[in-house]
This record gives C-alpha cells, sequence and structure tokens, in this order.
C-alpha cells in the first residue's frame, strides 16, 4: 500500500527486455534500508525489488504490466515517481493508493491559473463513471483531487510544489499517465452492483 505522496524522482539507468522487461532505476534512497522482494511504486505501479546496488534497485515488468500502465513507453534517462511503501506508523498524507494501475489517461488540457497549473484529461470510458468531483485519482503515481467532472474527463490542480517534486511538471497536451482510480469507489460500485 502507498499514500500517493512521491519521495524520490528516479531515472530509468537500463532496460533489458527478455522473458520479462527488467528496468533499473536511479534513486536517493537509502538502498541498505530496501529489502529484496520490497514494493516501490514506480509511476503508480506497485513493483518488486529483485536486485540493487549503490543508489539503484532493478525491477521486472511482466507483460500485462506493460499493457496496462507507461512502462513500455520508457527509456533509459526517463523520469519516474517513485514512492516506497507505506508501513506501519507512517502518515497518511495523500489516500489509500494500492499501486495497481487501472490504465493510461490522456491530457488534454494544461494552462496555468496563478502559481498552479490546471491540467484536464480523459480515461478510458468505462472509468468515468469512478471519478468524483472532491473525491481522489493517483496519476503516475501522485494523490491528487479532483476538480470537476464531465463524462470520462476530468480537472485537476497541481500546486507549484507538486510541479517540482514530481514529474508532473513540464507535462504537455497528449502526455499520457498511469491512473488508478480510488479504491473507496472501486468497492461501492461494485456493492451497488454497477461492476
Amino acid at each position: 500500500m502507498f499514500t500517493g505522496i512521491i519521495t524520490d524522482i528516479g531515472t530509468v539507468r537500463s532496460i533489458e527486455k527478455k522473458g520479462d522487461t527488467r528496468f533499473e532505476f536511479n534513486t536517493a534512497f537509502d538502498i541498505s534500508k530496501i529489502d529484496l522482494g520490497a514494493s516501490i511504486a514506480c509511476s503508480g505501479a506497485c513493483m518488486t525489488v529483485v536486485e540493487k546496488g549503490e543508489g539503484w534497485f532493478a525491477i521486472e515488468a511482466s507483460a500485462e504490466s506493460l499493457s496496462l500502465t507507461t512502462m513500455g513507453a520508457l527509456e533509459v534517462g526517463s523520469r519516474v515517481n517513485l514512492e516506497q511503501s507505506l508501513r506501519m506508523g507512517d502518515e497518511l498524507g495523500g489516500h489509500i493508493v494500492s499501486g495497481h494501475v487501472d490504465g493510461v489517461a490522456t491530457l488534454t488540457a494544461l494552462h496555468p491559473e496563478g502559481d498552479s497549473m490546471r491540467m484536464t484529461f480523459e480515461l478510458p470510458e468505462e472509468f468515468g463513471r469512478y471519478v468524483a468531483r472532491k473525491g481522489s485519482i493517483t496519476l503516475d503515481g501522485v494523490s491528487l483531487t479532483v476538480n470537476e467532472v464531465d463524462g470520462n474527463s476530468f480537472g485537476i490542480n497541481v500546486i507549484s510544489h507538486t510541479q517540482t517534486h514530481t514529474t508532473l511538471g513540464g507535462r504537455k497536451v497528449g502526455d499520457r499517465f498511469n491512473f488508478e482510480i480510488d479504491m473507496l469507489a472501486r468497492y461501492v460500485a461494485r456493492m451497488v452492483g454497477k461492476d
């Protein structure tokens, strides 16, 4: 489990495509405190650490992970939002995030609003019903508040701190983002028989 509060921006240091795809990420995390088998959210996707070294860790992504996320488009040097899994007693600053990416959203509009950036996204149509005004959504691992919803489009406001401390700053219209709908919305839909 995660909170959607990004604690490092890593970079892809190598990619090896074989049975599964192996990614190595440079990171500022204290590697000595990361166990093999630990979970790290990589732009929102929960991945398992399979190897580590000084200032880097490796994960393996299955075909399923590559097909449901933006990971297949990563290149050496790509920047990735990183968050280590939640530990008992950690502050829950964002919202409960599983790291199970639902799919890919597309940035359709963006404009400055004061020091913030207003961003509009489009989801695959079947996910629009899970997004609610003032509810939570996770984009590339970042916990965000939804400002408005129109069908399968929704808007968020990204403050300058979030632009600087995540990969959300500097993005452009047409860019694709991993998204995870709010877990509560998923269970409510299931309980009322709409899923």
